[in-house]
């Protein structure tokens, strides 16, 4: 096992990444100052988790929500189940929520842990690549609107996050590609060395060899981390994390939650960052083929071609967290490794791009 630690003074927290960590009830239990615990999860996870982790937590006031699973789900709506559950069950401010599951869950759990009694603690559990290697990490909790993406929720940092890379063994293919997208992200706004490390081992990575999937776990975690410690409410630094997010967050909100996974749909939003890097003269169309490739091997889709319209797409991209005053703040790369806050793009370009990748 390996721990990482998200220095934010009282609020910092471990990261344990390792294989039968669902066996180490001692993590868990040291993180829970009361008796009451809630296990949030989700239809998919429960059949194969819950269990196991209700046996960590045997000793303790035990509840648990299992929640639909599906992007389509992470609502108003569905949130209110979860307080519904701690409600009925007579939780007090002292309670911990346990988050089982994915992105999804996580963020419903971490944003109903930041409302309920206006905050109490929670824990991440996350169960697939996106999750272990990004969302779960660094406090952003949320549900999505109609007319946005995670446009409502707060900051509320975990406790702890503890990542068993053995529960990746149950996940599918196509989920498994998703979260490629998270890391293949890191591996553009870190540094060239790890992006090299992608391009060198991807067949193995994409056939699950356990060694390299630790790695690039403990790579991407230590990067946010970083970045994290920095900036906790995303007032700077922290912003760059959302590489490739303006234009997939208008890919899912225009397309319909679900109908691409968040990491397919970041995977064609960063490959047009890169377009736009190229045309704005900071990146080589040599670059631009090497990013397109790694997605092309991680099986992610590189186009929306015949499924978004121009205007709808420009219609959903004004509706971002990074609009201010009017202007879309997009994150670009000046070379492979080295990301910047841009406000200053030609928007003939963006046009440009968004024209090549729509139609």
């Amino acid at each position: 096992m390996k721990t990482l630690n998200l220095d934010l003074q009282e609020k910092s927290y471990p990261i344990y990444i390792g294989q039968d960590l669902l066996s180490e009830g001692g993590l868990l239990t040291k993180h829970i100052s009361d008796k009451q615990v809630m296990i949030v999860t989700n239809t998919t996870v429960a059949p194969l988790y819950l269990q196991r982790v209700q046996n960590l937590l045997s000793s303790f006031e035990l509840a648990q929500v299992v929640l639909p699973d599906g992007e389509k789900y992470k609502t108003l709506g569905t949130l209110n189940c979860i307080f519904s559950a701690l409600l009925e069950n007579r939780f007090d401010r002292s309670c911990t929520l346990i988050a089982l599951g994915g992105g999804v869950v996580g963020d419903m759990t971490g944003f109903a842990a930041a409302s309920y009694q206006r905050g109490v603690n929670f824990i991440q559990i996350p169960t697939t690549l996106l999750s272990q290697v990004d969302s779960s990490v660094g406090g952003k909790t949320g549900v999505n609107h109609v007319l946005g993406k995670n446009m409502i929720g707060a900051f509320h940092q975990p406790k702890c996050v503890l990542i068993d890379i053995d529960t990746l063994d149950t996940l599918d293919n196509q989920q498994y590609s998703a979260g490629m997208a998270e890391v293949i992200k890191y591996g553009l706004l870190g540094h060239s060395n790890f992006f090299n490390f992608l391009q060198k081992n991807i067949k193995d990575l994409m056939d699950r060899n356990k060694p390299l999937v630790a790695e690039i776990i403990y790579q991407s975690c230590q990067h946010k981390a970083n970045i994290v410690a920095q900036d906790e409410l995303e007032v700077g630094k922290r912003a760059l994390l959302n590489f490739g997010h303006t234009f997939g967050h208008a890919i899912e909100n225009t397309l319909g939650y679900g109908t691409f996974l968040h990491g397919e749909a970041i995977s064609v939003g960063m490959l047009m960052a890169v377009k736009l890097s190229q045309l704005e003269g900071y990146l080589s169309s040599n670059q631009v083929a090497q990013v397109q490739y790694l997605l092309e091997k991680a099986n992610l889709p590189i186009s929306i071609i015949g499924k978004i319209s121009v205007s709808d797409f420009m219609k959903a991209i004004s509706v971002d967290k990074k609009v201010i005053n009017g202007n879309i703040r997009l994150i670009l790369l000046k070379k492979l490794g080295h990301a910047f806050v841009c406000d200053h793009y030609k928007n003939q370009l963006l046009n440009q791009v968004i024209n090549e990748f729509c139609q």
